[in-house]
């Protein structure tokens, strides 16, 4: 981000997650992050890209609103397989049965990253990694889930802590994306404003 920049748009980044905020910081740039009040349920017949970039841009264009001279950074993630979408579980007990209803099986992680800037420019960006969860019994996953209480986490795992060993293989082009805020995507956004 240039100097001219910084001074007249700030870079604002919609949300309350500290693990976004933390994946952010590491690019060096400066930004302020604050929360985007948005109802995150599914609408009816909505797919999991469809829903995980509608989520990203309503969060930036919620920030947007209350920042209108600002550069604004809205993200979302979904973990899915089949027709079933899993947000965050919110609960211990939800939690585990997240992870009962992955194990074995192969699910799939989208994050959407939304850059809204002050004359309306949208530009959009995903990510995709294919996850495969190895067998657990259910107090080998209670053990995991009181170890790592992944309740704020979409599919209930956090892999940058004890929830890597819960899973045989993943796939994807940005390892970032499994932690929530798809760096790769970012640089390209930004860049491709002169923002960075």
């Amino acid at each position: 981000m240039n100097a001219t920049t910084q001074q007249t748009n700030a870079l604002i980044l919609a949300t309350a997650s500290s693990y976004k905020r933390e994946l952010l910081a590491r690019l060096g740039i400066r930004f302020e992050a604050h929360a985007a009040d948005v109802d995150e349920s599914r609408l009816p017949g909505e797919d999991a890209q469809t829903m995980c970039t509608r989520l990203a841009v309503a969060k930036a264009d919620a920030v947007a609103a209350q920042h209108p001279n600002a550069w604004v950074i809205g993200a979302d993630q979904v973990v899915f397989y089949d027709d079933s979408i899993l947000g965050k579980p919110g609960s211990r007990e939800r939690a585990v049965e997240q992870l009962m209803t992955l194990q074995g099986r192969q699910h799939f992680l989208m994050s959407a990253v939304a850059l809204i800037g002050p004359a309306g420019q949208t530009h959009v960006a995903t990510s995709l990694t294919k996850m495969t969860m190895r067998p657990r019994t259910r107090a080998q996953i209670e053990s995991y889930v009181d170890a790592d209480q992944p309740f704020d986490c979409a599919g209930a795992y956090k892999v940058e802590q004890r929830g890597i060993a819960l899973f045989e293989t993943m796939h994807g082009d940005d390892y970032t994306n499994i932690i929530g805020l798809p760096l790769t995507r970012v640089v390209d956004l930004l860049e491709a404003e002169g923002l960075l």
